[in-house]
């Protein structure tokens, strides 16, 4: 499922996201940015552990910022870390907005024109996936009607009932 906003595509699929092709990943990273368990944890095993390496002399930072790294061998030139969450692994509304924002605004400076994005903090941080949908699919939205590089923002869910949240939030925009 997809919708136009400007000259902007938000896609939504379901899936791997380090199997996606985009000019950026994004990791639902923790502020330390080591790189544990779920999204970040496939991230390192994929594109290799000089991500990590990369992210970690870029970090610590405050939460709901973003950073960029290196991909390594992932098919993009980018991964944003995105801290949705501290070491606690605990999120809320705020965290994942700003993670979610931060991130636009990273892929706008490095001006990249797509970005897949993971479902922020409701992996380990345990945070409800319909709030998730309607907390990141708005910010993006928010961003994208400015000026932006970006050409396709893709949400890469992992499971159906992840895709499925999304889908509803983004079907009542739509209508």
């Amino acid at each position: 499922m997809d919708i136009k906003i400007g000259k902007t595509k938000i896609s939504l699929m379901e899936g791997d996201i380090t199997e996606v092709t985009a000019d950026a990943i994004v990791n639902a990273a923790n502020n330390r940015l080591w790189m544990g368990g779920g999204v970040a944890g496939a991230i390192k095993r994929k594109g290799g552990k000089i991500i990590e390496e990369e992210a970690l002399r870029l970090g610590p930072i405050p939460i709901g910022e973003a950073v960029a790294t290196s991909a390594g061998k992932l098919n993009a030139k980018y991964v944003i870390h995105a801290a949705g969450m501290g070491t606690d692994l605990k999120t809320d509304e705020e965290k994942i907005k700003n993670a979610t924002l931060n991130s636009l605004k990273r892929a706008d400076e490095l001006k990249i024109k797509s970005i897949a994005f993971p479902s922020i903090g409701t992996g380990v941080g345990g945070f409800p996936t319909d709030k998730a949908a309607e907390i990141m699919l708005s910010a993006t939205i928010e961003h994208i009607k400015g000026v932006t590089s970006l050409k396709n923002v893709i949400f890469v869910l992992y499971g159906n009932s992840a895709y499925e949240a999304f889908e509803k939030v983004l079907a009542g925009i739509k209508d």
